[in-house]
């Protein structure tokens, strides 16, 4: 088979290296779900050991909770336009639900970034238990990781200004969505096994 042209499918995969690139990016993710579960599994142990600091069931808010994961889950919706408005041949389309996925996420950003101030003045710092060191940890690493990947995609939408839809730019695109939808996942398990059951507990 040519290296070129497959010219069957979504043009991400229309070449062997897109093909390959995206099945290297799905090993990728495969390593991010052995970090994550290293990250809750510590957590899980450490839960409830918060020494004088207070429990998570006296500082965790269910209105901030639930805004940064409607805003997070929104943008996984709206990334997934991107991708459908690109698969149509659609800069403009894919530009405009792109920036409203990164608008959302810098929105579900700001709120991590009260959340964790809030719980400092309150005395639930790194310092202050094993429980909050743990859950500091694990909740920074997904908002770095979200960070990261805002970063990414405002630097593929300047590249795809300059170069429009390629089998490069597509599959970059197509890449960074796999990753955003990831993203929304881990923080399922973060809404459901840290903040549910420490709001319970």
């Amino acid at each position: 088979m040519a290296a070129e042209e497959l010219k069957t499918g979504p043009l991400e995969y229309r070449t062997q290296e897109g093909q390959m690139g995206i099945m290297g990016f799905w090993i990728f993710l495969g390593a991010e779900v052995v970090l994550f579960a290293t990250l809750f599994a510590t957590y899980a142990v450490l839960y409830g050991r918060t020494a004088d600091a207070p429990v998570p069931g006296e500082l965790f808010e269910p209105g901030i909770v639930l805004i940064m994961t409607f805003l997070l889950l929104t943008s996984s919706f709206t990334c997934g336009l991107a991708i459908h408005e690109m698969r149509r041949g659609s800069v403009k389309g894919l530009t405009i639900w792109m920036s409203i996925t990164l608008a959302l996420g810098l929105g579900f950003l700001g709120f991590e970034i009260y959340e964790f101030v809030h719980y400092a003045h309150l005395g639930a710092t790194m310092q202050s238990s094993a429980f909050w060191s743990a859950f500091f940890t694990l909740a920074g690493t997904h908002g770095l990781h979200v960070t990261l990947g805002i970063g990414w995609a405002i630097l593929l939408l300047i590249q795809i200004r300059k170069r429009g839809l390629t089998n490069v730019t597509s599959r970059k695109f197509f890449i960074i969505s796999l990753y955003w939808h990831f993203l929304d996942v881990i923080w399922i398990f973060i809404f459901t096994s840290v903040y549910l059951i420490g709001m319970v507990l």
